[in-house]
Order: C-alpha cells, then structure tokens, then sequence
C-alpha cells in the first residue's frame, strides 16, 4: 500500500528561496542572465524553454554545483553559493552509473547521508524513511534487486525516492517523466503532486507545456527569465513564441507544438 505524507505546510506559503539578480556563464556562454524569482512552500513550480535556454543550468545553481557570476541565492533565509545543504536534486536519467553493483536500498539510502554524520551509522528513523520513500515510489519490492537489472522507468522511480529520502524543503527535478512508461510517469507526478501539498517547495524542469500547465508557477527561461507567474499568465501564444521562436510550430490560436527539429539533450 502506497504511503501519503501528512500536511507538514500550512498557508500562507512561505518563502523558501530567493534568487536575486544571478547570472551564470559555463565556459565561455552566458547560460543565465540576471534572473530574478521566489520559490515557496506548497507550491510546484515549472521551468520551461528551449534546449539551452539555462534550465539544468539554473538547478545547478540552485543546489550549488555551479558557482555564480553575480548575484545571489538564499534558501532559509541563509545565503549560500556552494552548497546543497536542505536541497534535494533529482539528475536528469541516470543519476547512477548502472554497472555499479548497487542495491535498489542502498541506493536510496543515500538520500539519508547528509543527515547520518560522518560514520554513516543508520538509525531506526532512517530506516522508515528509506521504507517509506521506497513504498510512495511503488519500488519496495524491488529492494533487493541490483540497480542495473532494472528498466529505465524503475530505476528513475528509485532516483525519486532517493530525493525523497532527503526530506529537504527544496526538491528539484530534472525532467523526471521523459520518455517513461506510463505507470512510472504517473507515479512519479502523482508524488510530486503529494509532497507540493505537504509542503515542499517543487521545482521540476519539462518540455512538456502540458505539465507544465498543471503546475502552481511557471517559470519560462531562454537565457533570461522571459515570463513567471501562474499557467494562464506564461503559457500565452506571443510569451511562449519570444522564448521559442521558430522551434514551435503554431496549430491553432491557442495551440503551439514543438518543432520535430527541436533536439532533446542539449547542453544547457
């Protein structure tokens, strides 16, 4: 029986990160220009935009695995540039080599690490966690099994458990639906949805403006952040057309498609 976490939010949303003004060059590219926005508590925010418009790169600097160029972000009202500290990030695909022999626990108990000191020792609590985070995920039967024995969609449920394990305030999700089976997808957005309503703040990138639409916020980056607000704000024809200009192909008045042109995994 899945497991569905009680209330831990209350209204009003609270403030959960603010970024102020950052921007972002990886190499010799501005991958992030003076972005600007909050993240709250209770919500699921989408972050949209073509291929290279900055979005892993803006989770990056959310978790702290890229340094910014200027600005600034404060998760908890406490500035940081270089950690994930209270940031749990699901990668996009493989977040583990799959040849490494590694069980489907023990790959979401690492989501226990940072809380477990520096012996590692697992306490009771951790344990029912790491359960618990295993049953929402439907993986629990799968425990055992070594992590490269599984499909793709199994092994991205176990990567969403594994941030689940985390318990951090802040999860971040890099695409965590493309190009799943139907019941992976479903369960996987069906537990974003249950940890927006017990609290968290739940950023998840897609290119799918139908996810997207079902999101709290939306966030529309092309280098810059072209729009933010509700759905029915940013995923207008003219603001979604300024970020993906010829890589969309308008069907109707109110119906925009991507290109087939448009590559999927890009740098970004």
């Amino acid at each position: 029986m899945t497991k569905v976490p009680s209330p831990r939010g209350a209204n009003p949303r609270r403030v959960v990160v603010n970024v102020n003004a950052i921007s972002v060059v990886r190499g010799t590219r501005l991958s992030l220009d003076n972005v600007s926005f909050q993240l709250e508590s209770n919500t699921l925010t989408a972050i949209i935009g073509p291929n290279g418009a900055g979005k892993s790169t803006l989770l990056h600097a959310l978790v702290g695995l890229l340094p910014l160029t200027s600005g600034s972000i404060e998760i908890n009202n406490d500035e940081r540039r270089g950690t994930g500290r209270n940031v749990a990030y699901v990668l996009q695909g493989t977040a583990i080599p799959t040849n490494l022999p590694m069980s489907v626990r023990e790959v979401v108990t690492m989501g226990r690490y940072q809380s477990l000191g520096f012996f590692r020792r697992l306490r009771s609590r951790d344990r029912a966690v790491v359960n618990e985070a295993m049953e929402r995920l439907e993986v629990a039967d799968l425990a055992s099994r070594q992590i490269m024995e599984l499909s793709g969609g199994q092994r991205q449920r176990v990567y969403v458990a594994q941030g689940l394990a985390q318990q951090a305030p802040l999860l971040l999700l890099d695409e965590p639906v493309t190009g799943l089976d139907v019941v992976s997808r479903q369960r996987i957005l069906s537990v974003v949805q249950e940890e927006r309503d017990a609290g968290t703040a739940v950023v998840m990138t897609t290119h799918d403006l139908g996810e997207a639409a079902s999101a709290d916020k939306v966030l529309l980056l092309a280098n810059r952040l072209v729009a933010a607000g509700n759905p029915q704000e940013v995923l207008q024809s003219e603001t979604i057309g300024e970020a993906f200009g010829q890589r969309l192909v308008r069907l109707g008045p109110n119906v925009l498609m991507m290109d087939s042109s448009h590559h999927h995994g890009s740098t970004e």
